[in-house]
């Protein structure tokens, strides 16, 4: 059997591609010919309880999605793949779509798209904004917390509600986050007869939940004291909340530097401590991906109130590093941080064949003896060796005095084959 890679499906029948057709809030009435063709030369048509109501009576038979729809799609395609099948999605099927998960499923070439404006292209057509300077943001299925890293002053942003209640759910996490006088507009059922627009500031945001179908466009202002949380890395030690236990903010900068983050790229974080190098790491990019490993369950809970509060919550926080790996498969890294355990017995080398060839490893070392051990690894699979000390201005009394804080040996190297 040839198989679709990765999905354990047979390839979809080239000669009968799923037409995936976007529709908007206008219906039927708002689609072209050709995605009119598409539906009524369909002998089943897929879509949600609304948009299937959306058709003219007659025609096709009509299956609404089930829920959950993504682990139940694989079979359930599979049982119609002699069929002309149609898929509607709302707008632009590609735009955090159905149509970027029958992709990855089935691949480009069994799909033919035909795609309506996007929620993201209508609200900006209302509101004069520019598309491509337009941050966007997915609050579906996902924790209205993914949000945070968006936000800056005099940004504009566009959030992708969940439901009727996610633009004040929206206002209270502004609000709550430094940025209440950020201007809020709700744009409901954009493109038909029901299309509505509410606007208000966050801090005083009271309006009733509304239609369900919405988008949250935001003005972001930053209150005066609000601390400065960008994505780059070098965010303040006070945001994080735990023992203590942390890399801190100077280490964590140059750390992450050295890690060299890409979108889409999966660090393990080798003794979390309070989270701050997987957080700040997947920071830099919605598709960066973590998984930190910590013995301690306290701490690993930290860990986990921590990424929710900066808004990535995705980050995985397991137990002890070793103990895991034994007991069960994990995607292979992109780069791994080590900050600590480094004498343990096989947790070097254990990282270092997970690692995938062209990784980065990063290790800091404090005490004479990890030093020993990151001398001896340097010389064997090469890298380069640092070592830094970081002063930071305290009182003394009446003046101000330089207090050290304990140096540090980096090694970064690259894994080659």
């Amino acid at each position: 059997m040839n198989d679709t890679p990765g999905t354990g499906m047979e390839p979809w029948p080239v000669r009968t591609p799923i037409a995936v057709v976007g529709i908007g809030a206008d219906g039927w009435d708002g689609l072209g010919a050709a995605a009119r063709e598409a539906v009524e030369r369909s002998e089943v048509v897929f879509g949600s309880s609304r948009q299937l109501a959306m058709l003219p009576s007659g025609g096709p038979e009509r299956l609404p999605w089930p829920s959950p729809l993504l682990p139940a799609l694989a079979d359930l395609l599979a049982a119609h793949r002699n069929r002309r099948v149609c898929v509607l999605a709302s707008g632009d099927p590609m735009f955090y779509g159905i149509g970027v998960s029958l992709a990855k499923l089935l691949g480009p070439q069994a799909l033919r798209v035909l795609p309506q404006p996007s929620s993201a292209s209508l609200a900006c057509a209302r509101l004069g904004w520019g598309l491509a300077e337009i941050a966007v943001a997915t609050a579906v299925g996902r924790p209205i917390e993914t949000v945070l890293p968006e936000l800056a002053h005099r940004r504009r942003i566009l959030v992708l509600s969940e439901h009727e209640r996610t633009p004040s759910e929206l206002a209270k996490l502004l609000s709550g986050n430094g940025f209440g006088q950020s201007r809020m507009t709700v744009l409901e059922q954009l493109g038909g007869v029901a299309e509505r627009m509410v606007q208000g500031v966050a801090a005083d945001w009271a309006e009733p939940p509304g239609d369900r179908l919405n988008i949250v466009a935001v003005d972001c202002l930053a209150d005066r004291a609000a601390p400065r949380l960008t994505r780059l890395p070098g965010l303040p030690d006070e945001i994080y909340r735990g023992d203590g236990q942390l890399t801190k903010r100077e280490v964590r900068t140059l750390s992450l530097a050295a890690l060299a983050p890409s979108p889409g790229e999966l660090l393990w974080d080798v003794g979390g401590g309070s989270g701050t190098i997987a957080i700040e790491w997947c920071r830099t990019h919605p598709t960066c991906r973590a998984i930190t490993f910590e013995r301690s369950g306290a701490r690993r809970g930290q860990i986990a109130a921590n990424a929710l509060a900066l808004g990535v919550p995705g980050i995985t926080v397991l137990g002890e590093v070793l103990e895991e790996l034994a007991d069960d498969e994990f995607p292979t890294p992109d780069a791994i941080f080590l900050g600590g355990g480094l004498t343990q017995r096989g947790l070097f080398e254990n990282c270092w064949v997970k690692l995938r060839s062209g990784g980065r490893l990063v290790v800091n070392a404090v005490t004479a003896e990890a030093e020993t051990l990151l001398g001896a690894w340097s010389a064997e699979f090469g890298g380069a060796l640092t070592r830094f000390q970081v002063y930071r201005a305290e009182p003394l009394g009446g003046f101000t005095t330089w207090r050290p804080h304990l140096p540090i040996t980096q090694w970064a190297v690259v894994k080659d084959g």
